[in-house]
């Protein structure tokens, strides 16, 4: 039998995946759907790449995109297929894209932007869910991401529920995975709201929990873009400050076009420094220390202070990274608007919330101390000049409404 080693990469965009019917003049599986493959040796009796290699070139000459993002490889699989004398080992991809839009060659000729669960009632390449399972997210690659906002992992979160959903036999399986999502992240305001309200409005079967996270997903996407749009209204043209990384707020700089944008490093994590890094060349970009950022924004000559936001709690409280309320208390000093930014989905019914602890170690002294090493504060309502939702701008009466909403949700 011959053997072939191949890759199968598949693009995540917005909660879809790209999936590409075959060419007829294709020399394997002529007209069926499939992601992006390829051979790992692309000419008989050439050396072979390594996997990655192989698939990014492959992402490369099949769709034209070159910078995507790798966020998953799953373990290699064996697939025989008699009738054609071949037994295929396949290395699964999952890649992160930030466009939809592609420029396919001649391998492609229909594709589409689907949910992945679609893959199971389309006539595939042989094994197609199966390369899919072993890189698609789970409840442990939830509970586990330290990397991403609580916005991305929400996404996450109700994909898990939408794949498990059109996996499970009985609705109680679908609810033991919800109710596991929710104790993966019990901080994550979004992440119970988008669980709960899939899970409160689908009906008893399986089939209507994936429709419901389908749809959510669609909505969870709009949320956030509409919450950017309404921030970058307020700062469009002008010189900003921020601080840690929120997708949202990203969103809405790119939107506004500032004259400049001054961040802070965002210890512990830095990711203050990719956010600076992503940002580089499209506008003027300053980066400080946490210590430093107040007292820089007089000779930054800011405008604004724009930031994410992790929880907001029904008083309009809001919970973000360690540094925002000093920030808040800078920006009243310097007579400047300043905004949080997040979908209306981060308002949670919880009055309190457990403040997490940074991971690194602040001392490992003797000295009878106590340590206080938080990575995430709460800001009061008073220090805002409006919070910037996908529901408008909110004050504190207009958070609590939403909150009170949120807990309705939870009667499932």
């Amino acid at each position: 039998m011959d053997e072939r080693e191949v890759v199968t990469c598949f693009l995540r965009n917005e909660g879809r995946v790209l999936l590409a019917r075959r060419s007829d003049d294709a020399g394997s599986y002529p007209g069926q759907w499939g992601a992006i493959t390829g051979y790992l040796t692309p000419e008989r009796g050439a050396p072979p790449d390594d996997p990655e290699t192989a698939a990014r070139r492959e992402i490369c000459e099949e769709t034209g995109l070159e910078d995507v993002a790798l966020v998953r490889q799953g373990e290699p699989f064996a697939v025989e297929d008699a009738d054609r004398g071949t037994r295929w080992r396949v290395h699964p991809f999952l890649f992160e894209t930030e466009t939809r839009g592609i420029d396919p060659n001649w391998e492609l000729p229909e594709y589409e932007w689907i949910h992945a669960t679609a893959i199971r009632r389309r006539e595939t390449v042989p094994d197609l869910w199966r390369s899919y399972d072993r890189v698609r997210p789970t409840v442990g690659t939830v509970a586990a991401d330290g990397e991403h906002g609580s916005a991305w992992i929400s996404l996450r979160a109700l994909e898990v529920l939408r794949d498990e959903a059109a996996l499970a036999a009985d609705f109680e399986t679908v609810a033991a995975v919800a109710r596991e999502l929710l104790a993966a992240r019990p901080s994550m305001a979004v992440v119970e709201t988008r669980i709960n309200r899939v899970m409160s409005a689908a009906g008893v079967a399986p089939g209507d929990v994936e429709a419901a996270a389908r749809e959510e997903i669609a909505s969870a996407v709009e949320a956030d873009r509409v919450a950017a749009a309404v921030a970058a209204d307020r700062i469009e043209g002008a010189r900003v400050c921020t601080l840690s990384r929120s997708g949202t707020v990203q969103t809405a700089l790119e939107r506004a076009d500032p004259d400049a944008v001054l961040i802070a490093e965002s210890r512990p994590g830095g990711e203050g420094i990719d956010v600076a890094e992503s940002l580089a060349g499209d506008f003027e970009v300053t980066l400080t220390s946490d210590a430093a950022l107040a007292g820089r924004l007089a000779e930054f000559d800011a405008d604004a202070v724009v930031v994410g936001a992790d929880t907001i709690l029904p008083d309009g409280r809001v919970l973000n990274k360690v540094g925002t309320h000093g920030l808040a208390l800078a920006a009243a000093a310097h007579d400047l608007p300043c905004y949080a930014v997040a979908a209306a989905d981060k308002i949670t019914p919880d009055t309190e919330v457990d403040v997490e602890q940074a991971p690194t170690t602040l001392y490992e002294g003797d000295a009878d101390v106590v340590v206080a090493n938080p990575l995430f504060e709460t800001t009061p309502p008073d220090r805002w000049t409006g919070i910037c939702t996908d529901e408008g701008m909110l004050d504190a009466d207009d958070v609590s409404d939403i909150a009170a909403r949120h807990r309705s949700h939870r009667q499932w």
